[in-house]
């Protein structure tokens, strides 16, 4: 069976993007997501046994017809399967990409060297931007604020690399990154009992600031 020639069923079900290099976490989930629905994910499990021949006879002669048709019909569920995954996942990239990976048969090869080459990339990435997190420093000549938000646009790009920072993290984080103007006022919601949502810090915040303003 031609790959031209397969039907891509249900793609509209599992709105994806053409995979262009980015964002590959999140393009393999929905990726999955769809080669489950449609039951033929499983021809990419690298534990996946081979279709082992015919059982002969119990005295060790030939397989009965029963057994021979049972197996080729087994065989030719994976082949299909198989071709049908493959142009799935091709039928996802970019034309860059599919230029690379078309003449690469098993689908299971050509999601493992996407995983390999893209996987490493964004936790590379990843590693930047919990350091960029890190460094990040409230300075006193803007708006205190606008540089909350700054904050947590970085967090959004971390949460979107799937590592998650607790809201009580982040707003331990934006207290101990407050400019040394702000040392009492640090201090003072330290010593606060209660634990704060990001929405609250914010406001008090806000409130503070408009008192330094005056």
């Amino acid at each position: 069976m031609e790959l031209e020639s397969i039907k891509v069923i249900n793609q509209d079900t599992v709105k994806l993007d053409r995979f262009d290099g980015n964002n590959f976490f999140h393009w393999q989930d929905k990726m999955l997501f769809l080669l489950t629905a449609l039951k033929i994910s499983y021809v990419l499990d690298p534990n996946l046994p081979t279709i082992e021949d015919p059982i002969p006879t119990t005295d060790g002669g030939q397989p009965f017809a029963e057994e021979i048709e049972r197996v080729q019909k087994e065989r030719k569920k994976r082949e299909e399967n198989e071709l049908l995954c493959r142009g799935h996942i091709l039928n996802t990239l970019s034309d860059h990409l599919y230029d690379l990976f078309t003449d690469v048969k098993p689908p299971r090869d050509i999601r493992n060297a996407l995983k390999y080459k893209y996987k490493a990339e964004e936790e590379g990435t990843n590693k930047f931007l919990i350091s960029k997190y890190f460094d990040f420093k409230i300075v006193d000549d803007k708006p205190i604020l606008e540089q909350v938000h700054e904050l947590q646009v970085l967090v959004n790009k971390i949460c979107a690399q799937k590592t998650v920072l607790p809201e009580s993290f982040q707003v331990g984080a934006i207290i101990s990154k407050l400019p040394p103007s702000w040392k009492d006022y640090q201090k003072k919601l330290m010593r606060k009992a209660e634990d704060f949502t990001l929405e609250q810090i914010q406001k008090h915040l806000r409130i503070e600031e408009e008192t330094h303003s005056r």
